[in-house]
């Protein structure tokens, strides 16, 4: 009779390109390497601030996404900005700026379908890591824990191209307007 595995890990089926070549043809999408490209945390105005009482501070959250493609083909370095911007009345209490960034290697994806990766899947996958850079910077600097919300990115891929539409249509429209005098 047969020994069997009972290790869970066993079961487990090896990881599409754990190793440098791809397991399978397609689509490959791996992550190479997660880091903090950079990182900051002001508070101008402490200690002072956290004197001011138990006010709710107005907390503004902004994001960025930045590609550059890497010296060898079909790899990617993506870096997720996100600024935290937190104030009690007129005071600034505390910025976070935090630059999560990973290198993916990305194969066999349209051209068409390469900004979709680039822009939503590889963002998803560095906003947890943000948001824990996020969360301990802003403890440190002695204030309340702050969780990051989850990010739509497809939504705001979405409105970037929307946006550059509106602008290519008015930058036609501004050339037919200059050409018609």
């Amino acid at each position: 009779m047969a020994e069997q595995d009972n290790n869970p890990a066993s079961n487990v089926p090896p990881v599409a390109g754990a190793d440098s070549t791809p397991t399978q043809a397609g689509p490959n999408f791996e992550i190479r390497k997660i880091y903090l490209k950079d990182s900051s945390c002001e508070s101008p105005n402490s200690p002072g601030i956290f004197l001011t009482g138990s006010q709710q501070p107005e907390v503004s959250i902004d994001a960025s996404i930045k590609v550059a493609q890497l010296d060898q083909d079909d790899y990617f370095d993506v870096v997720l900005g996100i600024t935290v911007t937190s104030k009690i009345e007129d005071q600034t209490a505390f910025l976070v700026e935090v630059h999560q960034a990973g290198v993916f290697h990305i194969v066999g994806v349209s051209e068409q379908d390469m900004p979709l990766a680039l822009q939503i899947a590889c963002p998803n996958v560095l906003l947890p890591f943000a948001r824990e850079a996020v969360s301990d910077l802003v403890t440190k600097a002695g204030f309340p824990q702050l969780l990051l919300s989850p990010i739509n990115f497809e939504a705001l891929y979405q409105q970037k191209q929307a946006q550059a539409q509106q602008q290519a249509e008015a930058a036609t429209a501004d050339a037919d307007e200059t050409t018609a005098h």
